[in-house]
């Protein structure tokens, strides 16, 4: 299990008013919208999620990353677990020709305005219980997607992602350093249920036996 951050540049690159998150409109409000993972969560004002998750080619360079980390190659499987409209997935496509991609989500809104070549790929699903068998795919990641999961449901998707993924895994979380950084994230963050340190998180991963490799972001 190493730490490999592939993702924090495009992290960095979105600017976030963290307080206008708290003071514009009501917060619990905008929680209880965003946790439809509906048109508001993803194309609708930006007080409810991401103000419009459009296909940009910012994924392109951490596909390329990934591929040549992980000496991924023709004939491949790839699991993206909240893979979302499959931006991800569609660049890992373009970068290696004769790559298998899947990509599980809960939001069907998502899954439904995905990317028009990743839809025959993609389906409905959640974490905790994935329909893939054991040992079936050479790469398996989840960004920016556990940490809406309460802790019994948590241990129970590393678990998962360890019995679906070979050797390669990789996931992203979100988490703090600081209290600002604490504070940081209860503002902005919609649909997080898991608030933690990286040593905290590093103790989920141990006891869930969770053994691929792991970043996180942080609200600086």
């Amino acid at each position: 299990m190493a730490y490999i951050d592939f993702i924090s540049t495009v992290h960095k690159s979105t600017k976030r008013d963290y307080l206008a998150r708290v003071n514009e409109f009501p917060k619990a409000e905008a929680i209880k919208i965003a946790k439809k993972y509906g048109y508001d969560f993803w194309d609708g004002d930006r007080k409810f999620g991401y103000g419009g998750f459009k296909y940009d080619g910012r994924w392109k360079a951490i596909a390329e990353a990934m591929v040549k980390h992980y000496n991924i190659k023709p004939g491949d499987k790839i699991l993206d677990i909240g893979c979302g409209k499959g931006f991800l997935l569609y660049e890992f496509s373009k970068i290696v020709p004769g790559l298998h991609v899947s990509g599980i989500d809960i939001s069907e809104y998502a899954l439904q305005h995905s990317i028009e070549e990743m839809k025959p790929f993609l389906q409905s699903g959640n974490a905790i219980s994935l329909p893939y068998e054991d040992n079936n795919f050479d790469l398996v990641i989840s960004l920016n997607t556990l940490h809406n999961l309460y802790c019994y449901d948590l241990v129970k998707a590393l678990k998962e992602i360890e019995r679906v993924g070979k050797t390669n895994k990789y996931i992203v979380v979100e988490s703090y350093r600081t209290e600002e950084e604490k504070v940081n994230l209860m503002y902005w963050v919609l649909t997080g249920e898991c608030f933690f340190t990286p040593d905290e998180w590093k103790w989920f991963y141990d006891i869930a036996g969770y053994k691929g490799d792991y970043s996180f972001i942080y609200f600086e």
